[in-house]
């Protein structure tokens, strides 16, 4: 079996399949889900500049994820700031949450969602990194 072959089955398979995945959702999963549980998923009011502006910024990470899945070891670092910039974004969400008892529904929906996309990415990642040999537990 040839090494690409081999690589789209086993770790870097899997963490392709992630990336497109989430790169899906970001890019045109956000908007409905504000439209179905708002209070899950949009902040402040109906009318609010954050959403188009949060929108944007997610669609555009999507895209740039969607991309990756060509290579998802040459793209590491949007891998890992998707990681990060996930649980920093839920984190500052979470405490918004419990301290704006109108905004607690988001500790059900965006804020655990960004905590799973960011889990997945990185299991994936670390596994896709680590050379078969080490997985196997050979030198």
């Amino acid at each position: 079996m040839s090494d690409d072959k081999a690589r789209d089955r086993g770790p870097v398979g899997l963490l392709r399949i992630a990336l497109a995945v989430v790169g899906t959702i970001f890019v045109i999963g956000i908007y409905p889900l504000t439209k179905l549980w708002p209070s899950g998923w949009a902040w402040g009011p109906d009318t609010s500049h954050y959403l188009a502006m949060i929108i944007g910024f997610y669609a555009t990470l999507g895209v740039f994820l969607l991309l990756a899945t060509r290579d998802p070891l040459a793209n590491r670092s949007l891998i890992w700031f998707t990681v990060v910039s996930s649980v920093v974004h839920a984190a500052i969400m979470a405490v918004q949450a419990l301290s704006d008892a109108g905004e607690r529904g988001h500790l059900l929906g965006d804020v655990p969602a960004l905590l799973i996309v960011a889990a997945v990415l990185a299991v994936l990642q670390r596994r896709a990194e680590t050379p078969r040999s080490v997985a196997a537990g050979t030198r």
